[in-house]
């Protein structure tokens, strides 16, 4: 199994120069999580969604985009470029062939190459994590912010019998969001006492005003926003059976739910291509 078989060939990508907003409407359009960044036909960078949310107010791609991204080729085994991803904590590996780029291998495709190997090993708690989940009454930015401070990708979401009623990613907060434009106003002031007609107090007392465009979350309630059909799964669920679930629903989590349909822990894509490094089923 290599990398070539399982890359998207076909690449959305940006260009520097370029605009923020134009990567807003890719992320939104798409689906996808992130974007390589092109400049004299040449690789220099990788956007994401969380780049987006992260700095709202940052409109430079150059800014914006992490430099010099970890690439592979299309002819590494899919193992090695799962290890790669799980080493490097990141989702997506840029594929470059002759110093040009010819695909994308994403968390998601190796998901694919996953579901395939047919790994028999229950999730149970190597795989899952701890979760914590959110009233879905939260305001959509406030969740913004947990997401960032807590650096996960997705929470689930409860009612007020605390039964799970959804789930909401990073996609979802993308494709809720919208540009705002605002003016802001810098002040320069010394705070001089001087007469208001002196040259000093022309020179020491005045402001600037300028454009602000940052990415912004409606203010409503999370429960507008999120995933309400949730997929799940029980502990003893089987690896491949959850990478084909994760692949069919098209989705980067799989909450886990005990007899009792009570959410017990989250199965993360990310965590769940750990099987993938070591896995020597057909």
């Amino acid at each position: 199994m290599i990398v070539r078989d399982y890359m998207t060939s076909d690449v959305v990508h940006v260009e520097i120069p370029g605009n923020r907003d134009d990567v807003l409407k890719i992320l939104k359009r798409t689906g996808i999580s992130g974007v390589p960044v092109i400049k004299n036909k040449k690789l220099v960078g990788i956007i994401t969604r969380k780049d987006l949310l992260s700095k709202p107010e940052e409109t430079q791609l150059g800014l914006l985009m992490t430099a010099k991204p970890v690439t592979i080729g299309p002819d590494m085994e899919m193992k090695e470029a799962a290890r790669i991803l799980v080493t490097k904590h990141i989702r997506r590996l840029p594929v470059v062939e002759d110093n040009h780029l010819v695909g994308l291998l994403s968390v998601a495709d190796v998901i694919h190459a996953l579901a395939q190997v047919k790994c028999r090993e229950e999730i149970k708690e190597k795989y899952t994590s701890k979760s914590f989940a959110l009233w879905e009454e939260t305001p959509l930015p406030v969740v913004g912010r947990v997401m960032e401070i807590s650096g996960v990708d997705a929470i689930p979401i409860l009612d007020a019998e605390n039964r799970l009623k959804g789930i909401i990613s990073e996609r979802d907060l993308i494709r809720n969001s919208n540009i705002e434009d605002s003016v802001g106003v810098s002040d320069f002031s010394n705070g001089t006492d001087d007469d208001e007609w002196t040259w000093e107090s022309i020179r020491d007392n005045h402001t600037i005003s300028f454009g602000i465009s940052k990415v912004q979350l409606p203010n409503r309630p999370v429960k507008l926003a999120m995933v309400k059909s949730v997929v799940s799964v029980p502990p003893n669920a089987e690896v491949s059976e959850c990478a084909l679930k994760m692949r069919r629903s098209r989705v980067d989590q799989l909450p886990v739910v005990n007899g009792d349909k009570k959410l017990v822990a989250m199965l993360y894509d990310r965590e769940l291509i750990r099987a993938f490094c070591n896995e020597d089923s057909e």
